[in-house]
């Protein structure tokens, strides 16, 4: 049965990794319950998730991950309802990580001697990028002339157009000619030094940023995603509609984009407090 699944989500054009996660944890949960697909019943999914949260400590976000696997089994390939009344664990509200300008202003200072890493930087910042979508991306599919790119079949599988800074294409101009160079076989934007026909992984995206940002004194803990969350807000604190930002980031959903309204610290800085009108 867990290859039917496989063929499913394969037709239904999942990635890789996708396929890779509900494979693992629908199995993970068969060797826990020690039944068969059929056998499987209410109880026996409770019981695997309250083992995972009490004994294995998960936090919500990855219990609702193992239940959105079982759910789609259970009930697209086997049509059983036994997780019709089993609710998702509630998630915790955090706010987003975002950057200062000031902060934005020092990782770039630090990354400017060493061009394939400031280049991968000023595009997730100033674009807001995925990290999946930063290391995907193609030569091809930027437009210096009309500072314009193209993130292809991002999450969702949807194409979208993203903004390039003037001083990015400055940037893309040197860094794409000596490139070329280089790696004059490879179509993507930031070449794998290891397989010729390949690009950077998302682990060694995450690893320059992070020391990036720790060379620049900031201690806060610095993943790509807050280049994007940084992105969002200082648009936002420009004036930014939050429709265009919202098409610009890929969310399907306004309310995602919402956000980072929560998060402006510019716009905190605004109100004055109670106390000072006494």
């Amino acid at each position: 049965m867990l290859k039917k699944l496989e063929s499913e989500l394969r037709l239904r054009g999942f990635s890789d990794k996708t396929v890779k996660s509900y494979m693992f944890h629908n199995k993970k949960f068969l060797d826990f319950v020690k039944k068969t697909p059929e056998e499987v019943e209410e109880s026996d999914v409770k019981e695997y998730l309250a083992h995972l949260m009490v004994d294995k400590n998960h936090k919500a976000a990855s219990v609702n991950l193992v239940l959105c696997t079982l759910r789609f089994f259970y009930e697209k390939i086997l049509e059983k309802d036994i997780l019709k009344k089993i609710d998702s664990p509630k998630l915790e509200k955090k706010i987003p990580v975002v950057l200062s300008k000031e902060e934005i202003r020092r990782m770039l200072e630090v990354a400017k001697k060493k061009r394939k890493q400031r280049i991968l930087l000023e595009l997730m910042y100033s674009s807001g990028l995925r990290v999946s979508e930063a290391v995907n991306m193609k030569v091809d599919e930027l437009d210096l002339n009309e500072k314009i790119g193209k993130v292809s079949a991002g999450k969702g599988k949807k194409d979208r157009l993203i903004i390039l800074s003037k001083e990015l294409v400055n940037h893309l101009e040197v860094y794409l000619r000596r490139r070329a160079r280089k790696f004059p076989d490879n179509e993507y934007l930031f070449p794998s030094n290891v397989r010729r026909d390949s690009h950077i992984t998302v682990r060694q995206a995450q690893k320059i940023i992070n020391k990036i940002a720790f060379r620049a004194g900031i201690r806060k803990r610095v993943f790509c995603h807050a280049l994007r969350s940084s992105f969002a807000t200082h648009l936002l604190e420009n004036g930014t509609d939050i429709r265009i930002i919202q098409e610009l980031l890929g969310h399907s959903n306004l309310a995602t984009t919402q956000r980072y309204t929560k998060v402006s610290t510019e716009q905190l800085k605004k109100v004055k407090s109670p106390l000072d009108n006494l």
